[in-house]
């Protein structure tokens, strides 16, 4: 008998995306300690749907738990970034590079695109840039494939949004996504391919240097 998964209560999913919003654009930052007595008072919730929404963001590695310090934000280091963009280097290519080959729509990403360039704060473009990179792959014709990506969006972004505190880069990344959606509706599947492969090897090296060096230094 298959099982069906239990659904969040709302309460629970309006903390959850409360948080990670406040993570994802720099208002919580990393290692800052999360007290559920505080996030509770500040969404005028009971202190249940906080710890339930923690416990699914520990899960999705957005915050540490931790027996003796509590709850706190995951810091970002160069092990971290070397960790997640790894996977994305294996898997976000070929993603993409089968939804060009099976000649899906990329619609959705030309709309977050457009929604990017005319985005007026971090969040906004943020939150398209995002929107963009899942609408290249999540057509590739495997849905494991997608769900796998999916995996390490929320840790991929926290990386981005501490990346893009340090040193904004909106305007070079913004070239580099119309690059690769150019050649994805032109059908260059391996074009598409090597430019976002290219695209975001080159964020890593600009990020993490220190892990770009390791990197390297293993292939």
């Amino acid at each position: 008998m298959t099982s069906v998964p239990t659904p969040i209560p709302s309460r629970t999913q309006f903390v959850l995306e409360g948080i990670k919003h406040r993570i994802l654009t720099g208002q919580l930052t990393p290692g800052q300690a999360l007290v559920e007595t505080e996030l509770a008072a500040q969404f005028g919730v009971s202190k249940t749907p906080v710890r339930e929404a923690l416990k699914t963001l520990a899960g999705t590695g957005l915050v540490v738990m931790n027996q003796y310090k509590g709850v706190t934000v995951r810091l970002v280091d160069a092990d971290m970034a070397r960790e997640v963009y790894d996977v994305r280097l294996l898997l976000e290519p070929e993603a993409l590079k089968r939804a060009v080959q099976r000649g899906a729509s990329l619609d959705v990403a030309r709309e977050a695109l457009t929604r990017a360039d005319a985005a007026t704060d971090t969040a906004e473009r943020s939150l398209a840039n995002r929107e963009f990179h899942r609408a290249l792959y999540l057509p590739c014709g495997n849905p494991l494939l997608g769900r796998m990506l999916d995996e390490v969006r929320d840790q991929a972004a926290l990386v981005s949004a501490v990346a893009w505190a340090a040193s904004p880069s909106w305007e070079r990344e913004a070239g580099e996504h119309r690059q690769i959606l150019r050649l994805a509706l032109d059908g260059d599947a391996d074009g598409a391919a090597r430019a976002l492969h290219a695209h975001i090897a080159s964020f890593v090296q600009r990020a993490f240097p220190e892990a770009a060096l390791e990197q390297e230094g293993q292939e």
